[in-house]
């Protein structure tokens, strides 16, 4: 029978176990050791869930309390300098000294960089190489989680970043090449490969996602060198793991490398199953990547049994192995805790426990099991009355879709004419600054929030908490000199869920929980039908602040393709559909802000270089409909009404023209952490419109000094023309506490106030 497994789990717990424990750590609450209790329970937890699914094999080493390329940096002791010292003090405080930043006890450390993985929701830190850097095995972190798994009981597999991915992951400090790096690190690796084996692991997962990437023969040399030098390490047999799109032209490569078994993701790309099996060496084993990863669809038997009969038939049951696409990571754990969903459309999801159970059932299909046969008929079968189901097409909507015109994405006029109308429409100084949207989330507004959810405080009384919070951001705003305001958000629980929640298309769950970074969660909505504003939905409220001060308030929206990529998305249409329906309800929401007399419109686009297709030949068609749904949204405002968008986390400098495209008065970025570097893309590129590059790093704890946020600036100087820059946080302010805020909102405004003093003369 073919053996099942998956490629790793959730990390968080069914109830955010991990984060509470993390964030209380930081706070000083709760010891290490109480922190690391909580870490092995959760595996141990998580190891005996997918055992009892139906997994014969379970990974281990996928757990991590932050990130798991932090975790391969600090195995293998890519430590940059500067946090040596609190590593030394203490190794848990120098990780999350590297993950968060860290000030405190004589140090003052910035965090690394943080992006996003791959064109996932997931943000990883960036390790920092340089020249001659010096690699070794120094922790034991995989040796010791395997034998924790066994001592359990489990058969196990190890989970490892492999070493060239580990490598093209990172960034050099001083622009050297990475690859350089790879002789030296390879002994690393070996030693703990070496050390599994003698341990008993009889297979270790090796990672390398970077193969379905355009890679050139540089890297192509690099994994050839690697794999070889691995191979003689004698070390458990490695099964390397592609996921999130097609080999492609790497097939030959991952094909051809010393390994015992190669992963692919057939859910990505069904269509290069003939073109491995075709490749794979005869003494290799397929783990075959059959269903998703990285949605919450039940998969559809119709598509994935030919598939598997094709590979068994060419295999045999014994070198066809049953997995995930990717690691779980990226789904909620336990469908079975969504209690108050509705059983009809619970029944066609599945979550990491019910996705083992479908792996369970195929295999058990596969060896003739007649009832597992039968499972699979049923379940085809409820997909398909599925898609019959009211809701799921809606006539109105499709019909506006047919009507959409190129004028619909259009302004009126070009940006230099725009900016003459918003001059005098919206008189602010040189320099304006603003913040990008939240304000911090309390304890009392959460827990005003639960309380009216659960029925226990009532609409008005909740509303005049809000109301209060509302006048009490704007107030603050105001004393502190801030150009343009925003409400603070107050009544939004998530920038994705809450436009989510005033759509018809759109279901929520209660425990649907997947980690963002660190112990940032995020509970994706789930889009099954199509998608329309039956009201507005922010009007109200922006408002509501606007009619507190006589200075301009933000409406604030999330924009099209954010609120497609951060969703678990219908897999029944086109995503460019899907996010076109998005941006036609949006684009309503955005005239009903101008007309109630909103002058800035903040349209937050930070997932559009997340969707970007992972092979370079891909890209065009998808920035040109991606573009397209944000202008879309903007289309048709008045040239006095200023557009804004933000973008964060996102290494865009190779999709610049694109973000000029869409035609944004005013673009914020995320560049503090990467010290300005983002705005390379604008020295090439002669960016037109206005830019706030990011000052203050919203991710971490750590209040950034004004010297330091001056330093910024007057780095933006060098690319940016003065008439251009606007001065603003890289992030909402949503997860950070008051003090924090108002220590560095007000060393911001006045680095503001210095440099329009500086910059008065050559301006005037």
């Amino acid at each position: 029978m073919s053996l099942v497994t998956h490629l790793g789990f959730p990390r968080i717990g069914l109830k955010r176990e991990l984060k509470r424990a993390l964030e209380t750590h930081w706070q000083g609450d709760t010891p290490a050791g109480a922190l690391l209790d909580t870490a092995r329970t959760l595996r141990a937890r998580h190891w005996q869930l997918a055992h009892d699914a139906g997994a014969d094999v379970v990974p281990c080493n996928d757990f991590s309390l932050y990130d798991h390329v932090l975790d391969t940096a600090v195995l293998f002791d890519a430590i940059p300098e500067r946090y040596r010292p609190v590593f030394a003090e203490s190794h848990l405080d120098g990780y999350f000294a590297m993950a968060r930043g860290h000030k405190r006890g004589g140090h003052d450390l910035h965090a690394l960089e943080m992006t996003k993985w791959f064109d996932t929701n997931y943000h990883y830190l960036v390790p920092e190489l340089h020249a001659g850097q010096r690699f070794a095995l120094v922790g034991d972190k995989p040796l010791a989680e395997f034998r924790e798994a066994r001592a359990l009981g489990h058969h196990a597999r190890p989970v490892l970043l492999g070493p060239v991915s580990f490598l093209l992951l990172s960034k050099t400090v001083d622009g050297s090449d990475r690859l350089a790096l790879l002789d030296a690190l390879l002994p690393a690796y070996v030693e703990l490969l070496r050390q599994l084996a003698a341990a008993g692991a009889d297979w270790v997962q090796l990672d390398e996602p970077c193969l379905v990437l355009d890679q050139d023969a540089d890297d192509h040399a690099a994994y050839r060198r690697a794999y070889a030098a691995l191979a003689e390490a004698g070390g458990p047999k490695i099964m390397l793991a592609s996921y999130f799109g097609a080999l492609g032209d790497n097939l030959a490569l991952a094909a051809g490398l010393p390994v015992a078994g190669l992963h692919v993701d057939l859910v990505r790309a069904p269509q290069q199953l003939d073109a491995v099996l075709g490749a794979l060496p005869t003494d290799r084993v397929l783990s075959a990547g059959i269903v998703d990863g990285r949605n919450v669809w039940r998969s559809r038997p119709e598509r994935v049994l030919p598939l598997l009969r094709k590979a068994r038939a060419h295999l045999g049951a014994s070198r066809l192995w049953l997995a995930s696409s990717c690691s779980l990571l990226h789904v909620p754990i336990d469908l079975d805790a969504e209690t108050a969903l509705a059983p009809a459309r619970g029944a066609t999801m599945a979550f990491a426990r019910q996705k083992i159970e479908e792996l369970r059932v195929y295999a058990d299909a596969l060896a003739g099991h007649t009832e597992a046969e039968a499972a699979l008929q049923a379940q085809q079968a409820l997909l398909d009355r599925q898609a019959q189901q009211p809701g799921v097409r809606n006539p109105a909507v499709r019909g506006r879709l047919r009507e959409l015109s190129p004028q619909m994405a259009l302004r009126r006029s070009p940006y230099a004419s725009r900016r003459t109308a918003q001059t005098e429409s919206l008189p602010l100084p040189p320099l304006p600054t603003t913040t990008i949207g939240s304000f911090p989330q309390t304890d009392e507004l959460r827990k005003a929030r639960a309380a009216h959810r659960g029925g226990k405080l009532d609409d008005a009384a909740y509303e005049a908490r809000l109301q209060a919070e509302v006048e009490r951001v704007v107030r603050f705003q105001e004393e502190i000199g801030l150009d343009v305001l925003v409400h603070g958000e107050p009544e939004r629980n998530d920038m994705v869920e809450y436009f989510g929640e005033q759509l018809d298309g759109y279901l929520f769950t209660k425990l649907g929980w997947v980690q963002s970074y660190g112990s940032r969660c995020v509970k994706p909505p789930v889009i099954w039908g199509d998608v329309a504003r039956p009201a507005p939905m922010t009007v109200r409220w922006s408002t509501y602040a606007q009619s507190l001060t006589g200075r301009p308030m933000k409406g604030m929206l999330t924009g099209p393709v954010t609120m497609l990529q951060w969703s678990f998305v219908r897999d029944d249409l086109p995503r460019e559909t899907v996010c076109r329906q998005i941006a036609l309800a949006l684009r309503d929401e955005v005239h009903d802000l101008e007309a109630a007399g909103i002058r800035v419109i903040q349209i937050d686009e930070p997932a559009l270089r997340e969707g970007l297709p992972l092979r370079h030949a891909d890209w065009p068609n998808y920035l040109a409909w991606a573009v397209e749904c944000f202008r879309i949204t903007a289309g048709g405002v008045r040239d006095a009404t200023q557009i804004h968008t933000h973008m964060c986390y996102s290494e865009f400098n190779d999709i610049i023209e694109a973000v000029a495209a869409m035609d944004a008065d005013v673009i914020s970025i995320e560049t503090s952490r990467s010290r300005m570097e983002l705005l390379d893309a604008f020295v090439r590129f002669r960016y037109p419109n206005g830019i706030g590059p990011g000052v203050y790093d919203i991710h971490s704890p750590r209040v950034p000094t004004q010297e330091e946020m001056l330093e910024l600036l007057r780095k933006a100087l060098q690319v940016l023309q003065p008439s251009q820059l606007w001065v603003n946080p890289d992030c909402g302010l949503k997860t950070r506490g008051w003090p924090e805020v108002e220590a560095a909102l007000h060393g911001m405004l006045a680095c503001a106030r210095q440099l329009r003093a500086e910059l008065a003369p050559t301006m005037a």
